[in-house]
């Protein structure tokens, strides 16, 4: 990749107490170079800035350059926080996998929705996922120099023919080499697995879990492993996929196929690898109607983020929260709308009738599918504010004191859903406060914390 291409990275936080703070440096400032190297991204940075002594080219708000000179103890963190983790250009993705959620999305939403991650870095910092199709050998050389590991792989099949008709493309094969690769320098990955029925599923998922068990942790073997584990997910369709993409939906009898298929292999790994390995996705398990395995199952959720084990952590996490948190009575009496996605209404009862056990509190959940996307079975991170707007509009006499709504719906940090309805939208539309809750913790506080005027009430 072309150094021509590296951006002076723009400060957008300094924070308090910090040594940046400390010698003057603002948001809206850019950093051009580091002892004279000028960094590509958040790990040439965090690189860079480990030494004691450093030198730093420094562009203001009025595009004045300044030399900025800094020794401080090594390994210590300068307290800058950036725009973007990358100063240069993103990787972008080649392949043309027909269940790719970024194709199957209408035109005219904002333009980063459209972006097609493959990038290594953003993997390695933030555990997106990528197809190792589109590195070019420098990549891979700074990959094993940086040590960069472990990173999140999209795997699909190892099969070469059937990965290759997965992601159109004929590099795709090269899975099985490109995993000895790892092995071979001591590197890791979390891989993911996403069935298409007819496709990858049956034999050909069964082949690819056992091929990617032989680069999983024998007993016996104290060296990395180079698979670490896996997931396994349903495809998600939506109504705006190409016409022609052979794909069909997930039914409950293919996911009760498949649960059955994964675990009955998960015996064998825990026996061979001293793990269970290969982990279902919670949407197997609704998809099914089949309940959610226990905490001890999911081995400290490796793939946590991949929505593997998610729904048990919310529910053991509740549970156990609820027990210190949750009162018997609240003063003033409060009636809320908890707004999920429709996969999760059965899983959630528990929750809901722990919540309606306090007197005082009435919440009532509202679980919708999201016509946005055309599908009749939904998470809740998929939906919109399109999709909360219509499934309330029938309701909106009757939602009580205020709309909790999970902050899964939302663009990280924001209060904008993927269509760019906002939460200020639903708020002057149903005229109540809406209470976002991050996770557990948030959940109950939006029970809990009296609402005030809206527009002004907490975030949550």
């Amino acid at each position: 990749m072309s150094r021509s291409t590296i951006q002076p990275a723009l400060v957008t936080r300094v924070l308090p107490g910090s040594i940046a703070e400390e010698i003057g440096f603002q948001a809206g400032d850019r950093l051009v170079s580091i002892n004279d190297i000028s960094p590509r991204d958040l790990i040439d940075y965090q690189f860079l800035c480990a030494d004691e002594i450093l030198t730093l080219k420094v562009l203001d708000s009025d595009d004045e350059l300044h030399d900025v000179e800094i020794e401080k103890d090594y390994d210590a963190d300068l307290g800058l926080e950036f725009s973007s983790a990358l100063f240069d250009n993103l990787i972008q993705c080649n392949n043309r996998c027909p269940f790719c959620f970024i194709d199957q999305k209408p035109p005219g939403m904002r333009d980063t929705l459209y972006l097609k991650d493959d990038d290594y870095r953003l993997s390695f910092l933030y555990g997106s996922y990528l197809t190792l199709t589109n590195l070019p050998p420098a990549e891979w050389e700074r990959i094993e120099q940086l040590r960069l590991s472990p990173l999140y792989v999209s795997v699909h099949a190892t099969e070469s023919e059937v990965r290759s008709r997965l992601l159109k493309n004929p590099r795709a094969g090269q899975i099985l080499e490109q995993l000895q690769w790892f092995q071979e320098r001591r590197l890791q990955i979390h891989a993911q697995v996403v069935v298409c029925p007819g496709i990858n599923d049956g034999i050909h998922l069964e082949r690819t879990l056992q091929d990617l068990a032989q680069f999983g942790k024998n007993l016996d073997d104290d060296d990395i492993p180079a698979v670490a584990s896996v997931a396994v997910v349903p495809v998600g369709l939506t109504r705006f996929r190409p016409p022609e993409d052979e794909l069909i939906p997930v039914s409950a009898e293919t996911a009760q196929t498949v649960i059955q298929k994964v675990q009955a292999l998960q015996p064998q790994f825990r026996e061979q690898l001293g793990s269970t390995f290969a982990w279902l996705a919670d949407e197997w398990f609704l998809l099914a109607g089949q309940e959610m395995p226990e905490r001890v199952d999911y081995e400290g959720y490796p793939q946590i983020d991949n929505g593997v084990g998610s729904i048990r952590l919310f529910l053991d996490e509740f549970r156990d929260i609820a027990q210190q948190r949750l009162p018997s009575k609240i003063e003033s009496p409060r009636h809320l709308t908890w707004v999920v996605g429709n996969a999760v209404r059965t899983a959630f009862g528990e929750i809901l009738h722990q919540l309606n056990a306090v007197e005082g509190l009435t919440v009532e959940m509202v679980s919708l599918n999201s016509e946005f996307w055309g599908q009749e079975i939904s998470v809740t991170g998929v939906l919109t504010g399109s999709d909360v707007k219509r499934g309330l509009h029938n309701r909106r006499h009757h939602l009580g004191n205020g709309i909790i709504l999970p902050t899964v719906m939302l663009k990280h940090g924001e209060t904008r859903f993927l269509d760019d309805v906002t939460v200020e939208d639903l708020e002057r539309e149903f005229g109540i406060p809406i209470l976002l809750a991050n996770g557990t913790e948030g959940l109950i506080q939006a029970c809990l914390t009296p609402s005030l005027s809206r527009l002004t009430q907490i975030r949550l």
